[in-house]
């Protein structure tokens, strides 16, 4: 089975990596074409990992000739199946250019708002099928209309072993400029609205009172980089509050971060939860989207409500004056991430997907959750 696979990213974010950890996980089963953009992040990481690639110029969905680029190379490559992994573009001109080479079609969906019903009867029509990677986002497709027989869910995964070999926590706090013995508390996610990070800064003064050794660290980068600088120093804890910009070391540093925080106000499941839970690390989260697939209340982490600021603080603090409950917490979301959300599992249920479109097999998974 040859499938070739557009993602049309230029940072190593989230659903880029699930892009290669899905060719990894792929490769003694499938023959794999990566296109992406030229000149980004994720041709550059696709070519280290050995991946066969086709680098293309790609501007988002303001490119209006995307898919015929998308079309010649389809049409060079002859895949049996063509998987879309983003938007900027790749989901619509890649399913028009998909239809028109007369190849079926497989649609990635990452997050979890509601597409509505304009996209769902026009762009949607273009997909044979959608993997949604939470059982949240796949409720709400079939509640936005997306016909049942069309969703499969098949969970984003962790890479297990990337993780196996943290640094400690002294050269973790030297990196970032720390005292030794601070307490660090950890934000991985992109620098933007729906991140909730905000509300995070509103609870750490509270935090910061009550253990003057914490420091909060939130890695990542976007429009907000500047905006969050202004709200910490406005809040008069601004020395205690950083922000060290996209690390692509993440999966040695988190094994070192004392608590991950993941204030978000929309989540389709959360792939730096998915690595921080990978490395047992306690978890404080938002209950939206799909987290508590991934965080059991007091099981694999501590939820609490979005945009509750004082919740967030109560649950910060318990979990950082109780290191049984931290361990405990930590063990169980490795547990959990081990059983649900490893690489092969992943790789797995989007080959059934890929057999299921083809036939090959007697297509009892469609509609249903690959787990």
């Amino acid at each position: 089975m040859k499938v070739l696979h557009v993602e049309s990213g230029m940072h190593l974010y989230g659903g880029a990596r699930q892009v290669l950890y899905l060719l990894e996980g792929l490769h003694d089963e499938v023959q794999n074409v990566l296109v992406c953009a030229a000149n980004s992040e994720v041709a550059a990481a696709a070519q280290a990992q050995g991946e066969y690639l086709r680098a293309i110029p790609m501007a988002g969905d303001l490119d209006p000739l995307l898919w015929r680029r998308l079309l010649r190379v389809i049409r060079e490559e002859r895949p049996d199946i063509v998987h879309l992994h983003s938007r900027r573009g790749a989901d619509t001109q890649g399913g028009i250019a998909a239809r028109l080479a007369r190849i079926p079609t497989v649609l990635s969906r990452r997050v979890d708002h509601s597409p509505g019903w304009f996209l769902i009867r026009t762009r949607y029509s273009l997909y044979d099928r959608v993997v949604a990677i939470s059982e949240e986002i796949r409720r709400v497709l079939l509640q936005a209309g997306v016909p049942a027989s069309k969703v499969v869910c098949v969970p984003s995964a962790a890479d297990l072993r990337a993780v196996e070999q943290p640094v400690s926590h002294d050269a973790l706090c030297t990196a970032l400029g720390l005292p030794l013995d601070s307490i660090v508390i950890g934000v991985v996610a992109q620098l933007i609205e729906r991140k909730g990070h905000s509300y995070l800064l509103r609870a750490f003064p509270d935090i910061a009172a009550a253990l003057p050794r914490a420091r909060l660290v939130c890695f990542g980068r976007g429009p907000l980089a500047e905006p969050l600088r202004a709200q910490a120093d406005a809040l008069a804890v601004g020395n205690k509050i950083l922000f060290p910009g996209f690390r692509t070391d993440m999966a040695r540093l988190v094994g070192a971060i004392d608590l991950i925080v993941h204030p978000a106000t929309a989540e389709g499941l959360g792939v730096a939860l998915l690595e921080a839970a990978a490395a047992r690390r306690p978890i404080v989260a938002s209950a939206v989207g799909g987290i508590p697939e991934v965080i059991r209340n007091d099981e694999s982490g501590l939820l609490v409500p979005p945009r509750d600021v004082n919740a967030l603080a109560t649950a910060v603090l318990r979990v950082l004056r109780d290191p049984e409950l931290a361990q405990r917490l930590g063990e169980g979301a490795r547990a959990r991430v081990a059983a649900r959300h490893s690489v092969p599992a992943m790789a797995a249920g989007n080959l059934a997907v890929y057999r299921s479109v083809l036939g090959s097999e007697s297509g009892s998974d469609q509609g249903q959750s690959i787990l």
